[in-house]
């Protein structure tokens, strides 16, 4: 199965369930987090797959290009908007933009606002000159070479887009195009993939983060936080394909990668990233917080005629969604189990915790979207987690901000007869601290009211803010790739390369000679096992309680020349049969490749076992305990 990382998310996981047949997974990003592990699902050791081929190795080889990053510290991306920064008329243009109704304004806007409901026309513009100034050419310098643009969110990708034509307008109209799931997408990717065609530059929203392979792309611009790494590693990964003859007859040497969120800054610190894992589906979420809400309502505080008449309609809602599966669909029968435990009111009657999680395990991923316009559904999810939140006795003031900011938004469109039929109940909530005195029920009606008026916001003014502040670029920082510290350079891996390539260093040197270790020995293989290729934790995670130098004979062995020193007696001594060298070959041919003998139960197997027993081969078994005794002073030089 290729992209066999799928495996391990809800529908994906369920064809591995379903068939009964040998796996066999490719995959560019393994997942190894604890509740979402590719290698669980194919039983192997998390980080060590089967078969790796690193990045770094690909690019060594001549099969992939390397990179340069230019990382550019934009002021407002990375420390926010403040107030005092600003210029007299910026100040104004702030003042008029954020003050509320009476006046009070934040001191300064976060950076995480930043193209997220913020829109800076100056910061784009200057990312956008930092690529035209440094990116890469074709066509003798005349043209950018071909460009992804990895945007934020769909509204960031178009101002992007806006900006681009306000300050490039003599380009040709299709030169830069947004790449998202509003678009004719494949038409346009299949434009892009043209190697003489527009777009040149494609401002994608997670259309082109994996999959798509344009041999002719020169240069990436990292516009928004990646958290994931080997989503970012993916990302990367568009630009690394060969291009013979690209650049005016020479060919594609390295790409360039414009980094202005800190990506490769954040991947330095926390070297696997933070993985998201599955996103939950907005209804899968609703339907969550439902059995949470019907959960709750059983307290006898909530005993009342009509909270019990909610719980009843929350009842009926969730079983209607649960009846609506199909129970011929593969992923639905996996599940029917579990789903044949909620078929009627009774089966809600009193629910457990456990109950709440098997229910959002085994049935929630299951339930189908909803076909209302997505506005209204969103709304309902946000009614939905302030009606728990006031049920479970939690604060909920960012949710009722939120709140607040969509009805001050709809009250602007009175003129339509749907809102002003609600107005008495808008200006309720706008003036007079209503949200404040509500209770879940009020909450509810509020729900019921206005979520389908919501429809008649335009996307583009749901919390959406476009400023124009004079931003600086802190710094640009040109760096080298940093290969060698791609997903496979795992710690066992990282030790194990490095004491093979270093064994000239002395304490390795001696183990590998069956020479026994000093305390300065010691001390030099902790230094470099528990600092400079990691650190204590991982060693301990990974190799539990074994001893340094243990670890480090089974790696190297011992040299053949110092097991037959140590067996020399024995191969020596002309008083031994035929069998009984056999036996002690077999010895020395197992110690030089394994280190040491550790368990004497295995001269019971094959192949020592071959020519007959250990008492049969030694009818004089003092010459199998001296054997012994060297085989445990060749063990105990190995102790650290």
């Amino acid at each position: 199965m290729d992209e066999a990382h799928r495996s391990i998310y809800n529908k994906y996981k369920d064809i591995f369930t379903y068939f009964d047949a040998l796996l066999v997974g490719l995959t560019a990003m393994p997942k190894d987090e604890i509740d979402k592990n590719t290698y669980d699902i194919f039983d192997l050791e998390s980080g060590v797959p089967t078969y790796g081929y690193e990045l770094a190795q690909a690019v060594e080889d001549g099969f992939l290009v390397d990179f340069v990053s230019i990382e550019t510290k934009l002021k407002f991306m990375s420390e926010g908007i403040a107030y005092d920064d600003l210029s007299e008329n910026e100040k104004e243009e702030y003042e008029k933009t954020f003050a509320d109704e009476e006046g009070n304004l934040p001191d300064s806007i976060d950076s995480s606002a930043l193209n997220e409901w913020l829109f800076n026309h100056d910061t784009i513009q200057k990312a956008l000159h930092t690529l035209m100034e440094h990116g890469q050419r074709v066509d003798y310098g005349a043209k950018i070479g071909k460009t992804i643009i990895f945007a934020k969110n769909h509204n960031h990708a178009e101002k992007i887009l806006e900006v681009w034509n306000k300050e490039y307008p003599d380009y040709p109209s299709h030169y830069c195009r947004v790449i998202d799931y509003t678009n004719y997408t494949q038409s346009l990717i299949d434009d892009f993939s043209e190697p003489n065609g527009f777009p040149q530059i494609a401002i994608s929203v997670d259309m082109l983060d994996t999959g798509i392979d344009v041999p002719e792309i020169l240069n990436l611009v990292f516009f928004k936080k990646v958290l994931s790494r080997s989503k970012f590693w993916q990302m990367v990964g568009r630009g690394t394909r060969l291009c013979p003859g690209l650049l005016d007859g020479e060919d594609k040497k390295q790409f360039y990668i414009f980094d202005l969120c800190g990506n490769f800054a954040f991947f330095r610190l926390n070297s696997k990233g933070k993985e998201a894992g599955a996103v939950a589906t907005l209804q899968e979420r609703m339907f969550n917080t439902k059995v949470e809400m019907v959960y709750t309502l059983q307290d006898l505080v909530f005993q009342t005629d009509e909270l019990k008449a909610f719980r009843a309609e929350l009842v009926n809602d969730l079983l209607s969604k649960i009846k609506s599966l199909s129970r011929d669909n593969f992923a639905v029968k996996l599940h029917l189990k579990t789903i044949d435990k909620y078929q009627q009111d009774g089966d809600f009657s009193s629910l457990t915790p456990e109950n709440t999680l098997q229910i959002a395990e085994h049935i929630s991923p299951l339930v189908l979207p909803s076909k209302d316009d997505i506005s209204a559904v969103r709304f309902d999810m946000l009614l939905y987690q302030i009606e728990l939140a006031i049920l479970a006795g939690k604060p909920c003031n960012r949710a009722k901000n939120d709140l607040e900011r969509k009805v001050e938004e709809l009250s602007r469109y009175a003129t339509i007869p749907a809102v002003a039929a609600l107005q008495e109940l808008i200006e309720q909530i706008r003036h007079n601290d209503f949200l404040e005195r509500a209770g879940v029920k009020d909450y509810e009606d509020v729900r019921v009211k206005l979520r389908d008026l919501l429809k008649f916001i335009p996307y583009e003014e749901r919390s959406r803010y476009d400023t124009n502040f004079t931003d600086d670029i802190l710094s640009i920082e040109w760096n080298e790739s940093q290969l060698n510290n791609d997903d496979l350079a795992h710690y066992k891996k990282k030790v194990n390369h490095y004491i093979i390539q270093h064994q000239d260093i002395p304490a390795i040197a001696k183990l590998k000679g069956n020479v026994p270790l000093t305390p300065t020995d010691v001390r030099e293989l902790e230094d470099l096992l528990w600092t400079k290729l990691g650190t204590k934790e991982q060693y301990d995670e990974h190799y539990k309680n074994k001893p340094l130098g243990e670890l480090v004979r089974s790696i190297v062995g011992l040299s053949l020349q110092s097991a037959n020193e140590a067996f020399s007696a024995f191969l020596n001594n002309a008083g031994l049969d035929s069998r009984q060298m056999h036996f002690v070959r077999q010895i020395v041919n197992y110690i030089a490749k394994n280190g040491m003998m550790k368990d004497i139960a295995i001269l019971r197997e094959s192949p020592f076992s071959d020519m007959g027993g250990i008492s049969e081969v030694f009818g004089d078994m003092a010459v199998f305990m001296n054997l012994r005794a060297t085989i445990e002073r060749i063990n105990a030089n190995a102790a650290a």
